[in-house]
């Protein structure tokens, strides 16, 4: 039995890495500021030390075979966690400059964007990058300094997490669907009226979950991917719909059609990395940020 050689030379790795990224040698080898000869003799000493071809050569250049895949997978990911690390380490010695990596529901977007935008006056060296969606970014690899998560306290390992404030939501239309379809007389009368829903038919959401119980899917007229296209279908008269209830004092055209209930509420928690926690910057958002909403809620 072939006896697979150990993989013990991480730059014939990145240099096979690049070969599949660019296609050809000479494009890994620009990518490496190395020589072609260099490139070629890494592949044919990897491909020696494996036992198996990583690469079809043809005229256009290298295409992996599938063995070749699944080192590269591996190779990506591991390139991946070098390129977020260093950017950790840089991070710890950064004073409150530089790239903020923030994250959340793109729910919150109307209520944090006023106060990431706040910090920014406060700190000009700072440039925000926000990261919204249903990927969680894992803070553990340095995709993000800060996340504000909703729903049950977050249980990563090597996380810190604070309690911030809780995210209420209200069942709204607006008023050109009031005067097309008029308000539900109560909640029995909400399956007589159409929804504007997440295009997910899976989402734990606590609102999500409620409102499914009570009106049949049919009903589901109208689904968005995002809570920003959401507000422009019920802003459009599409159907009644969740929003956080702080965006009734921008949009006075919403009406509240049934009073918000306690069961629709989120938890929000500050979640950071152990390894970040404690850097000048993020320390810096984390005292503004509580701050901001706290002078927000007394108001």
């Amino acid at each position: 039995m072939h006896r697979v050689g150990k993989l013990d030379n991480w730059d014939e790795i990145r240099t096979a890495f690049q070969v599949a990224r660019k296609g050809t040698v000479s494009g890994a080898a620009d990518a490496l500021g190395v020589h072609h000869a260099t490139v070629i003799r890494h592949i044919d000493a990897l491909e020696g030390r494996l036992g198996v071809k990583l690469f079809q050569r043809h005229a256009r250049g290298y295409t992996a075979t599938e063995a070749g895949q699944d080192l590269l997978q591996v190779a990506q990911a591991t390139d991946d966690q070098f390129t977020q690390l260093a950017g950790r380490i840089k991070g710890q010695g950064e004073g409150v400059s530089g790239d903020l990596v923030i994250t959340s529901l793109d729910m919150l977007s109307a209520m944090l964007t006023p106060a990431m935008v706040a910090f920014q006056a406060e700190h000009p060296e700072v440039r925000i990058r926000y990261r919204t969606g249903d990927r969680v970014f894992r803070l553990e690899y340095g995709e993000a300094h800060v996340a504000i998560r909703a729903g049950s306290m977050p249980e990563e390992p090597d996380n810190v997490v604070q309690p911030f404030m809780s995210q209420r939501l209200s069942l709204v239309a607006s008023e050109a669907y009031v005067a097309r379809r008029g308000l539900p007389k109560d909640v029995d009368d909400l399956p007589n009226h159409n929804f504007v829903v997440f295009d997910n038919e899976k989402s734990r959401a606590p609102f999500g979950i409620w409102l499914r119980e009570r009106v049949p899917e049919e009903r589901f007229t109208y689904r968005a991917t995002d809570n920003r296209n959401m507000l422009d279908a019920i802003l459009a008269g599409a159907g009644l719909g969740f929003v956080s209830s702080q965006l009734l004092d921008h949009h006075p055209d919403l009406i509240e059609v049934i009073p918000s209930e306690d069961s629709w509420t989120a938890p929000l928690w500050l979640v950071t990395h152990v390894d970040l926690h404690r850097t000048t910057k993020v320390q810096a958002f984390l005292k503004f940020i509580k701050a901001h909403f706290k002078t927000v809620a007394s108001s």
